[in-house]
């Protein structure tokens, strides 16, 4: 047996509670080292009286590891326990000492793993409405011109032409508006919204004012119609929360430029010489955008003020949540606060982050509830756009992304192909339109709810920022194909309501074929992809080179 592979960890994405008395187990071993894997286990006050063992199931199966998971419904949750293991020739025990060829219970208090109590207030409720939700997001400059009356002094790019970093094209949230219809028809319920505040720039994440919107996207009024005309259609929106830097214009900052360490609010940034200079750089700013400087939050005045402007828009105009913009180089110390005042303002608001990288310290159920999903993103990359994996690498990268986080985080990520940071995935395919329909029939079954970039229903195509940004192409609507399978990728969505629970990726025996199974609900699905050049099978079921096929509840429908 291959001890170095065996992991455990207690509180964690490992052994974590779902219920007051529930709680999932899991434990890492090395892939194909261990044949059977159970838990012993027993209340840590009666070692010996009441010991319950119970056989563990493969859950998940990576590069590496194999993760065995098993969840226990228990009476007494100050939880004692160990694991058991069979690698075909001999049994181990594996407690904090590691793995032993015997195991002293009756000393078992100085080295069994333990969760001491689930308390109420440690349990991770997932938010059902984000883990069921079909995102749509937006770029407001480039979706639609709905406001034909405002000024439109600042527009200085013709609708359609390919933009560059100083492009206005003039979206604004009454062309959201008057395009609900659509976005509902594609299935979408759900939006995010990029950055709607006070701002010179086109991508309004230099924010000079927080309490306004942009006038060149519209007013309050139209925000409040907006949320107004979406809960009434039973959707939800999203905003996107820039609490990592500013606008060298915003007042705050204006205050330290004139005033220097005398300012109320040099704190409120970080900065290394008694006046902020650019040249040389002598204070914190976002990437090296010398007009961005970062938030000192670590300040309790600075989180004061941040949180005061997340709770604002939830208690004045309703919207459901917040994206966080580069949440990874904020505090947890102000997340952790965030969390509580967003969560107390209105509880089923969700908080996710853009974290690319693994997020598993910000996801206890203590600051977000979910993040972008970019390792999503960049595996669909490397299997449908690079070819940098088969189909048996694609379902162990998938199955390691999985095993991150808990169950009740996987079923709320925001997964993702493309975004207003990224190339569009069309072009990375290189508009290979079976490429883009398999890797959104993945994206829409995959655990967690799914986001679409405006445009994706249009074959929209796109190279890095700025050119991923183009305008909506109005005149071309969306083939019916696409637009089609959209709508009823949706749709089996919210017939199923799948969850993580229940949930294998695997390749099969071939290897030809990437093997995805969900139990939900009302309904289980079974989709295949074959990326390769010939025939793949499955058992029974056979898809043809550069194919997929999805069956739900053992029927063909895509």
């Amino acid at each position: 047996m291959n001890q170095f592979a065996l992991l455990h960890i207690t509180d964690s994405a490992y052994c974590f509670p779902i219920s007051e008395h529930e709680i999932v187990i899991r434990l890492r071993t090395a892939r194909d080292d261990i044949k059977k894997a159970w838990i012993v286990y027993e209340s840590k006050y009666v070692i010996g009286e009441s010991q319950r063992k119970a056989l563990m199931k493969r859950e998940l199966r990576g590069e590496l590891y194999d993760y065995y998971s098993i969840t226990l419904d228990l009476q007494d949750t100050r939880l004692a326990y160990v694991f058991y293991l069979y690698d075909g020739e001999d049994y181990y025990y594996f407690s904090e000492d590691g793995a032993t060829a015997d195991y002293d219970f009756t000393k078992g208090y100085y080295n069994f793993f333990q969760y001491p109590y689930i308390n109420n207030a440690d349990v991770f409720d997932k938010e059902e409405w984000l883990s069921q939700a079909c995102f749509y997001q937006i770029f407001i400059d480039r979706f639609c011109i709905g406001d034909e009356e405002k000024d439109k002094d600042y527009i200085n790019l013709k609708w359609g032409d390919i933009p560059n970093p100083r492009s206005f094209a003039g979206g604004d949230i009454r062309g959201i508006i008057n395009k609900l219809d659509y976005i509902q028809r594609l299935g979408c319920d759900a939006l995010y919204l990029t950055p709607i505040f006070k701002s010179p720039s086109n991508h309004k994440y230099d924010i000079v004012d927080y309490f306004e919107i942009d006038r060149e996207f519209g007013t309050k009024e139209d925000l409040q119609e907006l949320v107004k005309d979406l809960h009434g259609r039973g959707m939800r929106i999203i905003l996107d929360a820039v609490f990592n830097h500013v606008s060298e214009k915003n007042d705050k900052f204006q205050d330290v430029v004139k005033n220097g360490r005398k300012s109320q609010y040099y704190d409120w940034f970080v900065i290394r010489e008694d006046y902020p200079n650019k040249e040389p750089l002598n204070y914190e700013v976002f990437a090296g955008c010398k007009y961005m400087p970062k938030w000192n939050t670590s300040n309790p005045d600075v989180q004061d003020y941040l949180i005061s402007i997340a709770t604002y828009y939830i208690n004045e105009f309703d919207i459901d949540g917040w994206r966080l913009d580069v949440s990874d180089e904020i505090s947890h110390d102000f997340w952790r606060r965030f969390r509580k005042k967003v969560k107390a303002a209105k509880k089923e608001a969700v908080i996710i982050g853009e974290n690319w990288h693994d997020a598993s310290n910000y996801l206890k159920g203590d600051q977000y509830d979910s993040i972008m999903n970019y390792a999503f993103t960049k595996a669909a990359l490397d299997y449908f756009a690079y070819d940098k994996f088969d189909a048996e690498g694609m379902a162990f990268k998938l199955n390691d992304i999985l095993a991150r986080n808990s169950d009740t985080v996987n079923d709320m990520m925001l997964n993702l192909l493309d975004s207003h940071d990224t190339d569009r995935f069309f072009s990375e395919v290189h508009e290979d339109k079976d490429r883009l329909k398999a890797a959104l029939t993945l994206l829409y079954l995959f655990p967690g709810a799914p986001s679409i970039f405006y445009g994706t229903e249009c074959y929209t195509v796109g190279g890095y920022d700025p050119d991923c940004r183009r305008c909506m192409d109005w005149e071309n609507t969306p083939e019916k194909s696409l637009g089609e399978l959209i709508r009823r990728l949706s749709d089996i969505r919210k017939k199923g309501r799948f969850s993580f629970s229940g949930t294998s990726i695997y390749p099969s025996e071939d290897k030809k074929l990437l093997c995805m199974k969900r139990h939900g609900e009302n309904a289980d699905m079974a989709l295949y992809i074959n990326q390769t050049d010939c025939m793949g099978q499955d058992g029974e079921i056979q898809v043809e080179p550069g194919k997929y096929r999805l069956f739900v509840d053992g029927g063909e429908v895509i």
